[in-house]
This record gives structure tokens, C-alpha cells and sequence, in this order.
């Protein structure tokens, strides 16, 4: 029987699981959301930066989170040049470069999954740390620790980039790239190098949110197939370019999941995301915090 303590408990635990969906979701808000580039490689991106995070932790016993911090600045460099690729090879070309970019991010996204099997093989990895394999207790529920690690650095890491880009000469900048980019040119700024910057971080982020990927749970090669529809799904749900509203998405799916997993089984839930993307384009096209 589905019972009210099991009602609670699974909504609970899809808040939680809602703020891990938009740590690894935010970085797509920018790249996606704001940039319009279609970076359907991201969830690679994401999967690459927890292989990193398993060698720091296996190789040196450094922490998962320390670990997400320390390949941070290379992720940075690394979506710097994957951007100026993307650029000189499709954007600067004409107005089908959307078409010709996903082709070329797919391929980006398949060459990272053979680099990870080639050196990692296919098994799945995991990391150790403190806090992996321990619970809360709170009454009759039992909390995972990793999930409340995950809660709260997610939710800061939403709140820091939100703030980045509302706050600081550089976030209002790629805002205003993202509204009008001609306009950015007449004053005299250069809209690729802002763009640029933008990817950068998008791609910066994916360091501390693949350490809590595979604080989570374990990763393989392939798993970046999971995340490709929930990441998208959590972006355009939210409104594009919203970081207030990524976080607001993805808590929804969180609890949708969480709950449709403990009442109809896991075979349903990857399907929810769909359903809910759906539905909310239906009322609101522009997604929930969008601007029309």
C-alpha cells in the first residue's frame, strides 16, 4: 500500500534528488539556455569531469568535492577551446550552424565515450569518501548522506552562478549576448570572446557537478545517455537561461520521478521527464520563469 510516510518520504528524497538534477543541469542552462549553442555533449562533459574525479580519488584519496574543485580551472580552459572549435568550424559559417553543431557535438560526445572506455574500461566506478554509505534518521525516514551533500552544494552552486550573472560586469554581459547580441557589437564589445567566457564556465561548473555525480551513484562510459533527456528536459522546463528556474525544474522532476518510481516501479521513471517537458510546453511555452 502507498501510505503517507512513504508519500512524504519519496518527496523528500525528490527535493534532494531534484537539486542534484540542477547542478547538472546548470551548466547546459548556459550553454543551451543562454548561447543558443546545441551542446548535446554536455552530459559527456559531465561524465569525463567524474572519470577525472574517480582518478584524483583513487590515484591521491583526495575527496570527490575537493577533487570537482581542482579539475575546475581545466574544464574552464577546456570549454574555452571547445567553444573557439565550435565557432571557426559552424557558427561563424551561416544560419545553419544549429543543424551542423549538434552533428559535431555528437561526435564530440561519442569520441569522450571511447577515451573513457579505452582507458577506464567498462566498468562502473565509484568513489570513497566519508560520507558515501552513510544515512539520516529523521523518524521513520532515512536520508543518504550523499544526497544531502549533493542538496547543499547544489543549491549553492545555483545561487553562485546566479549571482555571477546578475551581479557582475561579465554575467551582465553574457545576459545581454544572450538578449541582443548586434546590439552588444555597436558597443564595441566583442560578443565571441563573451560567448566564449560563457562556455567556458558552463563547462567550469561541470567539475563540482561531476563530483556529485559520482558521489551519487556509480558512473560508467554510457551514462550520459540517462542524463541527455533529464538535462534538456530540466533547461527548457525551466525557461531558458533561468538559473532560478533551472532549480525550480529540476525539484519538480526530482519529486515526479521519485514519486512515479515508488508507485508504478524504476521502468516508468526515465519517461516522467518527458511527460512533464510536455506538459508544461502545453500551458506555458516559454517555460515556467521564461520570458515570452
Amino acid at each position: 500500500m502507498f501510505s503517507l510516510d512513504l508519500l512524504l518520504e519519496a518527496v523528500v528524497t525528490g527535493v534532494l534528488l531534484g537539486c542534484f538534477y540542477a547542478a547538472v543541469s546548470i551548466g547546459l542552462s548556459v550553454s543551451f539556455g543562454l548561447l543558443d549553442v546545441p551542446h548535446v555533449a554536455h552530459p559527456a562533459f559531465l561524465v569525463l569531469a567524474s572519470y577525472a574525479v574517480y582518478f584524483l580519488n583513487d590515484s591521491y584519496e583526495i575527496d570527490p568535492l575537493v577533487a570537482g574543485l581542482l579539475i575546475t580551472p581545466l574544464l574552464f580552459v577546456f570549454g574555452l577551446a571547445a567553444y573557439r572549435l565550435y565557432y571557426e568550424t559552424f557558427e561563424r559559417r551561416g544560419s545553419d550552424a544549429a543543424v551542423r553543431g549538434i552533428a559535431f557535438f555528437f561526435g564530440v560526445a561519442f569520441i569522450i565515450e571511447v577515451l573513457i572506455i579505452l582507458h577506464f574500461g567498462v566498468d562502473q566506478r565509484s568513489v570513497t569518501a566519508s560520507y558515501i554509505g552513510k544515512s539520516w534518521r529523521f523518524g521513520d525516514m532515512r536520508i543518504p548522506l550523499r544526497l544531502m551533500v549533493a542538496f547543499a552544494v547544489a543549491t549553492g552552486l545555483t545561487v553562485l552562478l546566479a549571482a555571477y550573472l546578475s551581479r557582475t560586469f561579465m554575467g551582465r554581459a553574457i545576459r545581454a549576448v544572450a538578449q541582443d547580441e548586434e546590439a552588444v557589437r555597436l558597443m564595441g564589445a566583442n560578443p565571441v570572446r563573451i560567448k566564449q567566457w560563457a562556455f567556458g564556465i558552463a563547462t567550469a561548473v561541470l567539475g563540482v557537478a561531476g563530483a556529485l555525480l559520482i558521489i551519487v551513484a556509480p558512473v560508467d562510459p554510457t551514462l550520459d545517455r540517462a542524463y541527455i533527456g533529464r538535462t534538456f528536459c530540466v533547461v527548457v522546463m525551466a525557461g531558458l537561461g533561468s538559473m532560478t528556474g533551472t532549480l525550480i525544474a529540476a525539484i519538480i522532476l526530482g519529486i515526479a520521478e521519485t514519486i512515479v518510481l515508488t508507485m508504478f516501479g524504476a521502468s516508468w521513471a526515465p519517461a516522467i521527464s518527458f511527460a512533464l517537458l510536455l506538459g508544461v510546453l502545453a500551458v506555458r511555452p516559454q517555460g515556467l520563469l521564461g520570458r515570452r
